[in-house]
This record gives structure tokens, C-alpha cells and sequence, in this order.
């Protein structure tokens, strides 16, 4: 078992930016990558509202510096998926360890009580490491709809953040998928450049708020397909050119300058379930404290990015939440370590 300072569960802009904060404040440093580093920045080919890159940056190019600028200041990079964890007494205890039987790609697609068993049965083995402090910078991930086409052309014609990406449709004919407020905002958001808007959407009614409907169907630019389902996704190999979609059992395939799946998020918090606390949507639950802007239901457990933020879902506001809990983190090891 290898005692660490601080452990930073995930590699997204929180994560890698806390990483720089508390590498560049001495304290040692140990980032849990999983297998690949980045987050959902890695799926984003263009990102024009950083602040810095007036000309814009990739994803990848923009992750990839993050990881060295903490690299540089001494953050220590593990591409390692931690499998378990134990917050209820301290040092906290982290497991990379697998169950007799499991891979990597099992475990992922555990949930609910065999997820929960998985993990006991994890629990019961010797700890892998043990942290002084632990901040949870694990993400969320965008629900997809599992059609043929998605991953081929995520990132190049297929978003799902039309705030991010609305600007590279300008003049466009475009498609948004869901039905909720988070389709309503794109939606709205996407009226600003592109020509043409339609909502897929799978019922004859909305579930968005009712002034949120109001407003994208009082939109001229905006069309609903109702009682449809996205069906596949096509592209020249570059970008999406083309979708499918049923109808009533009417199958059809339309013309697409792009596509976006506004279907919702699941915050990547099912590692803490029964170790911090969760709120109703099971993003990790920040805590209201006089000190610590980012504390969870444990102290000394910080969570900073998407897996504790269900409203604004950007980058930039992800690297703020982990200056911030690096910053939480420095001052908390001042006081109790």
C-alpha cells in the first residue's frame, strides 16, 4: 500500500488544473487518469470560448497542455482506474484492484447492486493506496442514444454542447435530439447561427419547463418532429452529412449539417455512492461551509467539475471549481494535517 498526500480521482480540466494549483503550492500530488487522460474534451475538435486561445484550440491539443503544465510543477500521473473507495475514516483508501473475473470494461458497465457488490467485494482486499485528502474531479458523461454512427462522429459534425459549439454551424441545417430544457437551451442557443433547427423528439409533448417550450416553439427557425426517434448517423468519413429517423414507423433519411444529442448527463459519481453524499440527480453534493467552497459530506473529500455541477457543464468553469478546491485542499491541510 503506497501512502499519498493528495489524490486527484480524474483528469479533466478540474482535475489537471487542481493539479497544477496544488503541485505549484508543494503539496505532493498523485492524479488518477483512468486509462486515458482528458475527459469529454477529448471528443471536442474545436474549442473557441477558452480564455487564451483567441484562434481557438482543439480538445485534445487543449488537454494535453493542461497535463503538462501539472506534469511540470510535479503532479505524478497515474493512468489508473480507481475501482473502489473507502471515505470512512482516514487516511481515506483507494483500490485499483479488480474483482476474480472482472475486467475493466465489466466493471464500467456495472451499476446499481451489482456495481455496489463489485465494489464490497473490492473493499475486502488490501487497499492500493491511502490518501491524506482526495479531490473528485470525475466528470459526467452525456447520456447517447447507442445509434450506429455516434462515435464515428463525435467531435466532428455530432456535439453535445451546442453553448460550446453553435458557432461552427452558422448558415446550417442542424438537428437536436431530446426533449427536456437541456434540448430547449440548444436549441435556443443554435438560433443564433444556424439556418435551420429541427427538435427530434421521441413524444408528441415536451418535458421542458413550460416557458422554455414557449420559446423555442414561438421560434421560426426552430421545427419539431414529433413522435421520432434518431435512428443512425452518416457522414463522408470527416462529417456528418446525414441521419435516419422513424417516424410512426415511416423510416426516412434527411440531410444533417450536424446533429446534437441534448438528451441529459450522468455525473461518473456511482464510485461514491454510500461514501458521499448525492443529490437527487446523484451529482456529489456540495456541502455549504464558511471555509471550503468545494467540501463534500466528508471532510478532507473535495469534488470540484461536471460530477458536481449539473448547471453550466463548460470547461472553463470546471478549471475554476479546481483552482478552487486546490486552493480548499491547501488551506485544509494547513489546519488538519
Amino acid at each position: 500500500m503506497k501512502k499519498l498526500k493528495l489524490a486527484i480521482i480524474g483528469s479533466g480540466p478540474a482535475g489537471l488544473t487542481a493539479g497544477t494549483y496544488t503541485s505549484r503550492a508543494r503539496i505532493e500530488t498523485t492524479l488518477f487518469a483512468g486509462m486515458e487522460i482528458g475527459g469529454q474534451l477529448m471528443y471536442t475538435s474545436d474549442i473557441e470560448n477558452f480564455p487564451g486561445f483567441p484562434d481557438g484550440k482543439s480538445g485534445p491539443l487543449l488537454m494535453m497542455d493542461l497535463q503538462k503544465q501539472a506534469a511540470r510543477f510535479g503532479t505524478a500521473i497515474k493512468y489508473e482506474h480507481i475501482t473502489a473507495v473507502d471515505f470512512s475514516k482516514k487516511p481515506f483508501s483507494l483500490w485499483t484492484n479488480l474483482p476474480v473475473g472482472v475486467d475493466h470494461k465489466k466493471m464500467k458497465s456495472l451499476k446499481g447492486d451489482e456495481l455496489l457488490a463489485a465494489m464490497s467485494e473490492i473493499r475486502k482486499t488490501e487497499a492500493t493506496y491511502q490518501a491524506d485528502v482526495v479531490i473528485v474531479a470525475t466528470g459526467a458523461g452525456s447520456i447517447m442514444p447507442g445509434v450506429p454512427g455516434e462515435q464515428e462522429y463525435l467531435g466532428h459534425g455530432l456535439s453535445t454542447c451546442a453553448v460550446c459549439d453553435a458557432a461552427f454551424y452558422k448558415d446550417k441545417n442542424v438537428y437536436v435530439v431530446g426533449g427536456g430544457d437541456s434540448a430547449m437551451e440548444d436549441a435556443s442557443a443554435l438560433t443564433k447561427f444556424a439556418k435551420e433547427i429541427t427538435i427530434i423528439h421521441r413524444n408528441d409533448t415536451f418535458r421542458a419547463s413550460k416557458i422554455m417550450q414557449e420559446r423555442v416553439l414561438s421560434n421560426p427557425k426552430i421545427k419539431v418532429m414529433w413522435n421520432t426517434n434518431i435512428k443512425e448517423i452518416f457522414g463522408d468519413g470527416k462529417s456528418v452529412n446525414a441521419i435516419e429517423v422513424e417516424t410512426k414507423g415511416k423510416i426516412q433519411k434527411l440531410s444533417a449539417d450536424g446533429v446534437f444529442f441534448a438528451i441529459g448527463h450522468i455525473p461518473n459519481s456511482s464510485l461514491f455512492s454510500g461514501q458521499l453524499s448525492l443529490d437527487k440527480m446523484n451529482y456529489v453534493e456540495l456541502i455549504d461551509h464558511e471555509i471550503y467552497s468545494t467540501a463534500t459530506s466528508v471532510s478532507g473529500v473535495f469534488a470540484a467539475g461536471d460530477v458536481a455541477d449539473h448547471r453550466y457543464r463548460q470547461a472553463i468553469v470546471s478549471a475554476g471549481m479546481g483552482a478552487q478546491a486546490a486552493l480548499d485542499v491547501e488551506h485544509y491541510l494547513i489546519n488538519h494535517v
